[in-house]
């Protein structure tokens, strides 16, 4: 009886709490999420930046359960995932068009296509790739939506590794540097994942701040 409690508790697995997600698959899990989030459509929802600052937060020992990852193999698969997953979702959009947003009943999913959109009509693509990893749901969308707006390959591939080895290794390495020098940090995990969702906003939100101050320094000259 203890043992299927133990067993049952195990596969209980929570997509949406980074931690969660870590104790079960570990580092191989780490991979996986940034694959589904930024390569397939129906990862939107996966929590990409927790997972990372979590991970690397682990590696210095810290957290529940007893869960310690290795920080070269989690590198390895976070960086892995989020550009193998960026270029799928390049490949599907260029395939499949804008068809698979148009069919989409979800509500979040198609704004985050509406972001996408503006940014690439905004920045230009090169801007808009890099800046789009920094955006839950709009790193969904921005690579088949790059994909069926016709961006070029070899512009998108170098772009999305560029903002996606930032994106990736840096969260993870922020995590990993925390750990190491707080002690007990696990403590003041949740409001440090929300701090840092909110600063991985701060490229985007200088971005639109200064687009803005452009356009109306623009308008007054007109």
């Amino acid at each position: 009886m203890t043992t299927a409690v133990v067993l049952s508790s195990q596969l209980a697995v929570n997509p949406l709490d980074a931690q969660s997600l870590l104790a079960a698959f570990g580092v191989l899990g780490v991979g996986v999420v940034m694959f589904a989030e930024t390569g397939l459509l129906i990862g939107f929802f996966l929590p990409g930046d927790s997972l990372l600052f979590t991970a690397g937060l682990l590696c210095t020992g810290t957290g529940q359960h007893g869960v310690r990852l290795s920080l070269g193999p989690l590198l390895a698969a976070a960086a892995l995932g989020a550009l193998a997953g960026a270029q799928c979702g390049y490949l599907i959009g260029r395939r499949a068009g804008g068809t698979l947003l148009a069919r989409s009943r979800s509500a979040r999913l198609r704004e985050g296509a509406g972001k996408a959109e503006e940014l690439l009509a905004r920045y230009g693509h090169a801007k808009a790739i890099v800046l789009a990893r920094f955006v839950p749901v709009v790193r969904t969308v921005l690579n088949p939506l790059a994909g069926a707006l016709g961006v070029p390959a070899r512009v998108f591939t170098v772009w999305q590794i560029a903002g996606g080895l930032v994106w990736s290794l840096g969260l993870t390495l922020a995590g990993y540097a925390l750990g190491s020098s707080v002690p007990n940090v696990d403590r003041y995990l949740l409001p440090l994942v929300a701090l840092i969702v909110l600063v991985s906003l701060i490229p985007l939100a200088a971005e639109l701040y200064r687009g803005r101050r452009r356009a109306r320094t623009g308008e007054v000259r007109g």
